[in-house]
């Protein structure tokens, strides 16, 4: 009887440990890092596009509406992106929509491209949108039409099984003006993604959008859960003059007034020192902004640089990022 009893309370001691035991596991296994390095496809462009965008962007527009395959005049095709993406270390994309214009409504391209997803062990994070038309349009029958001309890449999002779409809140007329038109198409745009699961979210991208307290002022007014911003770590030039920017918002304050309606970020990059610093501004206060907002999600390296090529600058903006992120720990 004592060595049955002893048995017994063997075996339940032994469950108990087995059971706390896989508890631990799987909240380990549970656990995900608050950021996550991605990739913006952005980043190859050159690579993707090639002698196509040494012409004028007058010509490049017109061509993406009437013959957008005849662009793919580089070194890599975009249905490859998900094998390259993997090839860095990295398991979440960000596309570009200009890549992949007359594929909106090719739902082959879009199974084959999953497909190429999933055998790389990658995810799709964001879709970048440009060329669909102004959300901030003063005419209401434009604007729902580029509404409207958006719904594609929701859904393609939805398919892919991303999580979000970057938008332009652009339009013509006062700053109150495009920001209430803006506002309109944004919600409009919003209340269909919801349907789909999926955030729309505004990069401070010209013009107004880059004054980070206009484009606050239109989160506020649109004041929907599945839309937010995309902070550009470079892009806060409000107007460019022919020798360059000759209005520009202040990076440091702007990223901070955007975190808090952040559902992605954009680590913009361009050139780097000795130590693989970037030389146009300081990451790691960057990346102290980012921690102290909360933020939790991708970071996504976009490389523009002209010094290095892009798959170094790729390289060189993933190992700047990790050394700065080990560094906030």
């Amino acid at each position: 009887m004592k060595i049955k009893t002893l048995s017994i309370l063997a075996l339940v001691a032994a469950g108990t440990f087995l059971l706390s035991a896989c508890g631990k596991t799987e909240k380990a296994e549970e656990a995900e890092p608050d950021w996550n390095i991605s990739l913006a496809q952005w980043s190859l462009h050159n690579s993707i596009f090639g002698d196509a965008l040494k012409g004028n962007w007058q010509e490049f527009g017109r061509l993406l509406k009437e013959a957008p395959d005849s662009l793919y005049q580089g070194t890599i095709k975009p249905i490859d992106f998900p094998s390259i993406a993997k090839g860095y270390g990295i398991n979440t994309i960000e596309l570009v929509n200009t890549f992949y214009y007359g594929k909106a409504k090719d739902m082959a391209y879009w199974e084959d491209f999953k497909k190429r997803c999933d055998d790389a062990g990658v995810k799709v994070g964001l879709i970048m949108c440009d060329a669909l038309g102004d959300l901030g349009d003063a005419d209401s029958v434009a604007r729902a039409k580029t509404v409207e001309d958006h719904h594609a890449w929701v859904d393609i999002a939805a398919y892919l099984g991303a999580k979000t779409i970057r938008v332009n809140a652009a339009g013509k007329g006062t700053a109150e003006e495009v920001a209430k038109n803006a506002a309109d198409g944004l919600s409009k745009l919003g209340d269909y993604a919801a349907t789909k699961g999926i955030n729309v979210v505004v990069e401070n991208h010209g013009g107004y959008s880059s004054d980070a307290s206009w484009l606050v002022g239109v989160m506020k007014a649109v004041n929907k859960e599945n839309v937010g911003t995309l902070p550009d770590f470079g892009n806060f030039c409000i107007e460019r003059g022919p020798d360059g920017c000759i209005k520009e918002y202040d990076l440091y304050k702007g990223i901070e007034e955007l975190m808090p309606y952040a559902k992605g970020v954009s680590a913009k990059t361009h050139d780097f020192d000795a130590e693989g610093n970037e030389t146009t501004k300081d990451y790691a206060r960057i990346m102290k902004i980012v921690k102290d907002s909360g933020f939790k999600g991708n970071i996504g390296i976009e490389y523009e640089g002209t010094k290095l090529s892009e798959d170094e600058g790729i390289k060189a903006t993933k190992a700047l990022l990790e050394k700065v992120i080990a560094g906030l720990k």
